[in-house]
């Protein structure tokens, strides 16, 4: 079957891969669409340790169910439209002992440290499965980088008394400003590029900030009432963005961590003592996230159809992944079409 590969660094392309063989207990699924994701592009860049290459990509997906084998709930049928639950779990570490699977310290996740699923078909046990009935296959291949950022808000026990600072507005971080906004909370979004603020304004934010033209701080003390922000979920992974969540927190508040950054930070400690904060970091999502994102979805309060920069064929992945490297701010999906 066809599949799209990583080789090495800035080396993309089609290949020829076995079709996987069903056992019981699993789901063979015919994929319709896979998006590139933040990790893809860093394996691509070969900036992503955790990638043994040659890999396929992909985690983020729409499919349709193809066949059942044995041993899987009857209701799981040929023809249903499904996104997958791209992460393992041990069920030994700490973690799982504590039933947060998705922050298993062995986990493994399609297309990162294990081969992914941009190709046409795949297998996975019944349990990865979760039925989307309803939504637009490509649509499907939003659901799980926006349960990343509903997770987020989970972390953050967002409530409708909130005002919940999303740094970052590429796919995670619209799902943070989407789910913070279903449930009430007054959200200011900020991002260095104004067509992503405009993007998180119709997912619900009420206020944004361009944080290269104007100060941050001095905007969040305007809206808060000089109190600062109660959340600050940071969805970029930078020294500059976890400084300003420290910064702009409030007293008390909360701030929960979504982005790696690949270099050390440097923090005034003093304000995690003297404001008193919760920092919680953010992994993955839960099965609950994912229903939450498909609940979301059909409501169709939100745009979510403009989250999709581009539409490609795996035998375009190559000149889209370039054009991705080459100006990475201008991109929130890019999705693979089979």
């Amino acid at each position: 079957m066809k599949a799209v590969r990583i080789t090495a660094p800035m080396e993309i392309g089609v290949a020829e891969i076995e079709k996987p063989e069903l056992k019981a207990g699993e789901v063979l699924v015919r994929i319709k669409y896979v998006g590139f994701c933040g990790s893809d592009l860093n394996t691509y860049l070969g900036r992503n340790p955790m990638v043994k290459m040659p890999v396929v990509p992909g985690h983020e997906v729409g499919a349709v169910i193809e066949e059942v084998g044995s041993e899987v709930p009857a209701e799981l049928k040929k023809g249903m439209t499904v996104t997958l639950n791209p992460y393992t779990n041990c069920g030994k570490c700490a973690s799982c002992r504590n039933g947060r699977y998705n922050a298993c310290e062995h986990n493994e996740t399609l297309g990162v440290q294990r081969q992914g699923v941009m190709c046409e078909y795949a297998v996975l046990p019944w349990q990865k499965i979760i039925p989307a009935e309803g939504i637009p296959l490509r649509t499907c291949a939003l659901i799980e980088p926006m349960s990343v950022g509903f997770h987020a808000v989970s972390r953050a026990e967002v409530t409708d008394n909130s005002t919940v600072m999303v740094i970052g507005c590429g796919m995670v971080g619209l799902g943070a400003v989407m789910r913070a906004s279903l449930r009430g909370a007054t959200v200011i979004a900020a991002d260095i590029d104004d067509e992503k603020l405009a993007l998180a304004r119709e997912a619900g934010a009420t206020y944004t900030i361009n944080t290269m033209t104007e100060d941050v701080h001095v905007c969040v003390q305007q809206i808060t009432d000089g109190y600062g922000a109660d959340v600050v979920i940071e969805a970029v992974g930078s020294p500059a963005t976890y400084v300003m969540a420290v910064n702009e927190v409030a007293f008390t508040g909360v701030v929960t961590c979504i982005g790696y950054s690949k270099n050390d930070v440097s923090f005034q400690t003093k304000l995690f003592v003297q404001k008193e904060i919760d920092i919680r970091g953010s992994r993955n999502a839960t099965p609950s996230d994912f229903r939450a994102v498909i609940n979301c979805v059909k409501t169709n309060r939100y745009p979510v159809e403009k989250f999709i920069s581009k539409v490609v064929s795996p035998e375009g992945a190559a000149d889209a992944m370039k054009q991705w490297s080459e100006q990475p701010g201008k991109v929130f999906r890019i999705l693979v079409e089979f």
